[in-house]
């Protein structure tokens, strides 16, 4: 009896050690699949990818480790964490007008505008607090600084000097904190209102003044167009009648050495013919006389002086001995045996024409 209860008790046992086996084998293989779950989930939770134009700035034990630039990065759990994110696109930082005393003691509001961009993420972490502010209050006090050795004209007429000058010192001044100041404009200058209603009137006078420039100089254009034209009328008249005249001249030439071409051929085919000399002194002055009623400019005169002489006492004889020959000719009826050749064979017989 005492060995049956001692062998059911054996057995018992041996079925709850192998139960508490199979039950801790379970467990054990829940508790690694719980702990592979953490693990994943973890390094799931510590991967990160940057953004582009973006950087985090990472630090291990509360101090400094490094910047992550763009890409994908593993942090390390429990020691390493994100200080910072950074953006490193460019901004605009619109400013509220701001008041400002030029050099003549004329108050005025000046509305600007800076751009900037984050170059080193960490000297931004740790070089300043709240950059936003220091920026607005830098700005503040460099506007005020130019303007104040301004005066009023100058200021309103040198934006592009003082964007420069503000853009140098600003940036020269954010340089320490990973700042780069890349513009700075002023978008509006306000001055007083009677400033402004002076400026308006000094405006007005300077586009009535203009207007009335153009205005002069429009009418002188015009008058310097109409003398051009009168000049221009002038000289094609002047051309034209210079042109007529030299025309007209060419057909006097043209109509004298015709009447000296047709002159030289009869005298060549008298020539021919052996004319005596009073046929050739008729026919020398019947040219000179056509000539001396011509509307030429030029006189003819004979080259030799005694040649006038001999013409005159050639032109007498001719006429004596042609009322002769009328006579003769009058009279051919009472005598007939008179031949009219008996009258040129005295012709004939005259000295020759020199």
């Amino acid at each position: 009896m005492l060995n049956s209860s001692l062998a059911t008790a054996l057995g018992l046992w041996a079925t709850l050690s192998r139960g508490a086996q199979r039950a801790y084998s379970a467990f054990t293989i829940i508790g690694i699949i719980i702990i592979l779950i953490i693990i994943v989930l973890i390094l799931v939770r510590n991967i990160r990818v940057v953004p582009q134009a973006n950087a985090y700035v990472i630090e291990r034990l509360g101090t400094y480790k490094t910047t992550w630039e763009t890409g994908l990065h593993i942090k390390v759990p429990f020691i390493e964490r994100i200080a910072k994110k950074v953006s490193l696109k460019e901004r605009v930082f619109d400013f509220m007008p701001q008041a400002v005393i030029t050099k003549d003691n004329v108050t005025m509001q000046i509305d600007t505008v800076l751009f900037y961009q984050v170059t080193d993420p960490k000297l931004l972490v740790y070089g300043i607090e709240n950059p936003a502010i220091a920026i607005e209050n830098l700005t503040a006090t460099t506007l005020r600084n130019i303007i104040g050795d301004l005066e009023l004209d100058e200021t309103l007429t040198s934006r592009d000097i003082i964007n420069v000058r503000m853009r140098q010192i600003l940036d020269e001044a954010t340089d320490p904190w990973g700042i780069k100041v890349n513009r700075v404009e002023l978008k509006n200058i306000l001055p007083p209102q009677d400033i402004q209603n002076a400026m308006e009137r000094q405006m007005k006078a300077e586009r009535e003044k203009r207007e009335s420039i153009l205005r002069a100089e429009g009418t002188r254009e015009a008058a310097i167009l109409v003398a051009e034209g009168e000049k221009e009328a002038a000289i094609l008249r002047a051309e034209a009648k210079r042109e007529t005249a030299i025309r007209e001249a060419d057909g006097q030439a043209a109509a004298i050495r015709k009447i000296q071409e047709a002159t030289a051929v009869g005298l060549q085919m008298i020539k021919d013919v052996q004319a005596d000399s009073s046929v050739i002194a008729l026919q020398s002055l019947e040219t000179m006389t056509k000539v001396a009623n011509g509307k030429a400019t030029k006189i003819i005169v004979p080259s030799e002086l005694q040649n006038l002489a001999t013409l005159g006492t050639v032109l007498k004889e001719a006429a004596t001995d042609l009322d002769s020959t009328k006579m003769n000719n009058q009279g051919t009826s009472a005598a007939p045996s008179k031949s009219p050749v008996s009258g040129s064979s005295q012709i004939h017989q005259r000295p020759p024409f020199k």
